[in-house]
């Protein structure tokens, strides 16, 4: 059995990277998300910091790494290019960032491929399949598709 899905975690904390980082928080015992926004790589990492200090040992994290990505499209123009490879160098920059901050802070974690998750689900089908029923943009649903039903 992977070292999450334990019986001693109870919340699961997922994060999409970028400009506009997504985090969501999973509570398996009450089976429901307790958090899904997008906001600041900085304001990210003191919200998991928060939940680890507050449910020490009950909390893994789960980060979607652009690292682990084999292969992004190609943009038509030469603009769309470079701002294709700036967003993806910002990305990545951002994976180890996290890996750094969860590694120094000993909070259990897993860096997810983005083809092993479910992306890009518009909001109806979000609400339809997580019960969430706030405001959500896609960052904030990607988050959510790390750590729904863990």
């Amino acid at each position: 059995m992977p070292q999450h899905l334990g019986h001693r975690r109870r919340f699961y904390i997922g994060i999409d990277c970028g400009v506009n980082t997504g985090i969501a928080k999973w509570d398996k015992e009450m089976k429901r998300l307790t958090l899904v926004k997008s906001t600041t790589i900085l304001q990210a990492i003191a919200e998991v910091k928060d939940a680890w200090e507050h449910d020490r040992g009950t909390v893994f994290v789960r980060v979607e790494d652009a690292r682990l990505r084999k292969w992004i499209p190609r943009q038509k123009t030469e603009s769309s290019e470079r701002g294709r490879r700036e967003g993806a160098g910002s990305v990545k920059r951002d994976a180890i960032i996290w890996e750094e901050f969860l590694t120094s802070e000993n909070i259990p974690h897993e860096f997810v491929a983005p083809k092993n998750n479910k992306t890009k689900m518009t909001a109806e089908y979000f609400k339809k399949i997580s019960g969430w029923m706030g405001s959500t943009n896609s960052h904030a649903r990607d988050a959510a598709a790390l750590v729904i039903g863990l």
